[in-house]
């Protein structure tokens, strides 16, 4: 079934473009893009983001296919539309040197087992658990946003070699982590779908 897109989100896409070419970057990595900086209104995110194109179209494939998508904490998971998703925050507590958020990475983990898309925009910490588990990840979305172990734990995923959607700075969030996997997940799966695309539409 097609997305309908409101008028002014095909308006808002078409003004991101008239300030910033994107026509430069390959199909899925400009969708997470440009839904990234629709979700944050900051273009810095265009040099920001790290991800590779093969990772992304994998991914894809394994979000359509239906596999389970875990996310840190309630708010990621609100901001994720058209697929539910497994989030152990509140079951989870903390405990000497475990954070709440590295726990309930772990009890979703126990949960959801292997191959699972992951979208921490959060917690570092829960970045940090995840890179200490067999997850095998089909993607890790991680953009967790702060001061404080932010930079380090989205630098760690990168030199982790897992399949990733990351950035260089301190910023990120809740709420430019769930566009991430919207980017993924309003993206055509087949010629039919196009329509739903603000591109298409601009």
């Amino acid at each position: 079934m097609n997305r309908v897109v409101h008028p002014i989100e095909v308006e808002s896409y078409r003004r991101l473009r008239a300030r910033l070419d994107t026509s430069h970057f390959p199909p899925l990595t400009r969708a997470v893009v440009e839904r990234v900086i629709h979700s944050a209104a900051d273009l810095e995110y265009a040099t920001d983001l790290v991800m590779d194109e093969g990772d992304l179209e994998r991914a894809h494939a394994a979000l359509h296919s239906g596999v389970p998508v875990v996310t840190d904490v309630e708010m990621v998971a609100a901001g994720i539309t058209r697929r539910e998703t497994v989030c152990r925050l509140k079951d989870a507590k903390s405990g000497p040197g475990l954070t709440r958020s590295a726990h309930a990475v772990r009890l979703a983990h126990e949960q959801v087992g292997p191959g699972a898309i992951w979208v921490i925009g959060n917690a570092p910490t829960a970045l940090e658990e995840l890179l200490t588990l067999d997850a095998a990840p089909a993607l890790v979305i991680g953009l967790p946003v702060g001061f404080v172990g932010a930079v380090e734990s989205k630098a760690a995923l990168r030199e982790s070699g897992l399949p990733a959607v990351s950035n260089v700075s301190e910023k990120g969030g809740s709420a430019v982590a769930s566009a991430a996997l919207n980017a993924l997940l309003y993206h055509p799966t087949s010629v039919s779908e196009v329509s739903e695309v603000p591109e298409e539409k601009s």
